[in-house]
C-alpha cells in the first residue's frame, strides 16, 4: 500500500480494497521499521491515529466520506495539535501539550484524514538542513549521510521514504520547496494568506505560509483542497473563494509562456543540476510551451533582505517564550531577570539565538532605518520585478536549490553558505507568491528539483503545469533504495 498515491489510496478505501485502520497500521509499521534510520518523526500518535482511522472507516461505510477520509498524513511539529506535544523541535517547547488545534490540523481532521504523528524540523523553522532540531538531525532517505533540507525536512523525508503518503510543511524562505527538491518529492507553498496561519507557531509573520508535501502534483492538489481557505481567526488570511485544485490538472498547456530568469542560471548553480533543469524545460517545449528569457534584477538582494526581515520578525515573535507562561523554565532562578535570561539561554538553540540577536540589532534604535526599513524598501523592488515578469509570462521556472543534498555537518559552521541554500526560493516569500518544487531527475544519485513560480492565487495553474510534466516523466515515482 505504501507505493500508492493519495488518489489511489482514496479509490482503494472507497472500493473497500482495504480499511483505513489497515492503511494506518501499515504506515505505523513502516515508521517503526524505518524511522530509526531517518529520525523524521518527533511524536508518533499511534492511539489517536487508530481511533481516527476507526471513525474514518465508519464514515466510509456510511457513504459520507470525502477524498481524504481515512488517509494517514503527518503534521509538521509547528502546528498546534490538541492533546499532542507540539515542540517546534525546540527544548523550549519540549513539554508543551497544545490545548487546541491549528486551523490546518482542524481542517484535515474535518476532512477525515488520520493524523499519524508530528514531523521533525529545524528548531522554530530556522534552518535549511534540518540539523538545528533539539531532537537531532533528520537523514535524507536517498543518502543517510546527507541532509533532507529544511526546515520541513522531517515531512520531506517521511514522504520520500513512503512512511506516509503526504505531510504538511511550512515555508518562510523555501522550507517546503527546498526539502522537497532534496528528497525528490512534490511540495507547494501557496500564496501568502491562502492557508490559515492560526495555530502555526510563528517564525516570521509576514513570510510564513503553510503548504503541502506529497508524491505528486495531483496529491498536493488534493491536500490543498482540504487546507486552503479564509479563516477569521487569522488576520493575514485572505477572504477569497477556493477552487477545486484537482479540476484543472489535465488542462492542455500548449501555448503556456514559461519565464526563465537569467539570474537563476548563473554563478553558484551546480552544472549538473542546471543540465537537469534544462532537460525539464525541453519536456515543456515538447508539450507546446513557449520559453521566454526574463530578468529579475533585484533577486540577488533577496538573501540579505530576508536575513534582516525574518530575524527581525523572529525576535519579536519569540519574545513570548520567557519561561513564565508555558514551555521550558530554568531551575531555581534567583529573580525574574535570571528566570528570563536562563530560560531563554538554556531553551533556545544556537541558530535561534543567532537570529534573535540579528533581529533585535536590526530593530534597535539607530539601526532600524539603516537595516529593517531599507530591507522593506528593497523587498518592494523584488516584488515589482515579479509583477513586471508576470506581464510577459504565465509561470517562472528554474532550479529549486543550487545543488543536490549536501552532507550532514558540511555547512554547519558556515551560516552564510547555509543561508545561500535558499537563494532561489526566498524571493517568492518576500513577494508572497505561490511556488512549488517537482522532481526533475537525479545528479550523482541524488534528486534535483524544478521550481515553478506563479502569480498571486494561481496555485491551480502551478499544479496543472506540474501535473502535465509528471504525466510524461516518472521522477516523482522513484523510491529511495532500501525503502521500497
Amino acid at each position: 500500500m505504501h507505493t500508492k498515491s493519495l488518489a489511489e489510496l482514496a479509490e482503494g478505501l472507497r472500493n473497500k480494497d482495504f480499511s483505513s485502520e489497515e492503511l494506518t497500521r501499515s504506515s505505523l509499521a513502516r515508521i517503526k521499521q524505518y524511522d530509526i534510520q531517518l529520525n523524521s518523526f518527533i511524536t508518533v500518535a499511534e492511539a489517536p491515529a487508530l481511533a481516527q482511522a476507526r471513525q474514518a472507516d465508519a464514515q466510509l461505510a456510511s457513504g459520507k466520506a470525502g477524498p481524504l477520509t481515512g488517509i494517514p498524513i503527518a503534521q509538521k511539529d509547528i502546528f498546534c495539535t490538541e492533546g499532542v506535544r507540539t515542540s517546534c523541535a525546540s527544548k523550549m517547547l519540549d513539554n508543551f501539550i497544545s490545548p487546541y488545534n491549528a486551523t490546518v490540523v482542524q481542517k484535515y481532521n474535518d476532512a477525515g484524514a488520520v493524523m499519524i504523528g508530528k514531523t521533525n524540523m529545524d528548531e522554530f523553522a530556522m534552518g535549511s538542513s534540518n540539523e538545528t532540531s533539539f531532537y537531532g538531525a533528520v537523514k535524507n532517505p536517498w543518502d543517510l549521510e546527507a541532509v533532507p533540507g529544511g526546515s520541513s525536512g522531517g515531512s520531506a523525508a517521511c514522504v520520500a521514504a513512503r512512511l506516509v503518503p503526504a505531510a504538511t510543511g511550512t515555508d518562510t524562505g523555501g522550507s517546503i520547496r527546498q526539502p522537497a527538491a532534496l528528497c525528490g518529492i512534490t511540495g507547494i507553498k501557496p500564496t501568502y494568506g491562502r492557508v490559515s496561519r492560526y495555530g502555526m507557531i510563528a517564525f516570521a509573520s509576514s513570510l510564513d505560509q503553510a503548504g503541502a508535501m506529497a508524491g505528486s502534483a495531483e496529491d498536493t492538489a488534493m491536500m490543498l483542497n482540504a487546507m486552503a481557505g479564509f479563516d477569521p481567526k487569522d488576520s493575514t488570511s485572505i477572504e477569497k473563494d477556493v477552487p477545486d485544485y484537482t479540476a484543472s490538472l489535465n488542462n492542455d498547456i500548449k501555448g503556456l509562456k514559461i519565464g526563465l530568469p537569467k539570474e537563476y542560471f548563473g554563478e553558484g548553480l551546480d552544472a549538473d543540476v542546471a543540465a537537469k533543469i534544462e532537460q525539464a524545460i525541453e519536456e515543456y517545449k515538447k508539450l507546446g510551451a513557449e520559453i521566454v528569457e526574463i530578468s529579475l534584477p533585484n533577486s540577488s538582494l533577496s538573501v540579505p533582505v530576508y536575513y534582516v526581515v525574518a530575524p527581525a520578525e523572529c525576535s519579536t515573535n519569540l519574545s513570548r517564550f520567557d519561561g513564565v507562561r508555558y514551555g521550558y523554565r530554568c531551575e531555581d532562578p534567583e529573580d525574574l531577570e535570571d528566570l528570563y535570561k536562563r530560560s531563554r539561554g538554556e531553551g533556545f538553540g544556537a541558530e535561534v539565538k543567532r537570529r534573535i540577536m540579528i533581529g533585535t540589532y536590526a530593530l534597535s534604535a539607530g539601526y532600524y532605518d539603516a537595516y529593517y526599513l531599507k530591507a522593506q524598501k528593497l523587498r518592494r523592488l523584488i516584488s515589482e520585478d515579479f509583477k513586471q515578469a508576470f506581464e510577459k509570462v504565465d509561470v517562472i521556472m528554474g532550479p529549486t536549490a543550487p545543488s543536490t543534498a549536501f552532507k550532514i555537518g558540511e555547512k554547519s559552521d558556515d551560516p552564510i553558505t547555509m543561508y545561500l541554500s535558499d537563494i532561489y526560493t526566498i524571493a517568492t516569500n518576500l513577494a508572497g507568491l505561490p511556488g512549488m518544487s517537482v522532481p526533475a531527475g537525479f545528479s550523482n544519485s541524488l534528486p534535483v528539483g524544478l521550481q515553478i513560480i506563479g502569480n498571486y492565487f494561481d496555485e491551480a495553474r502551478l499544479l496543472n503545469v506540474a501535473h502535465q510534466y509528471q504525466n510524461v516523466t516518472d521522477w516523482h515515482r522513484q523510491i529511495p533504495k532500501g525503502f521500497e
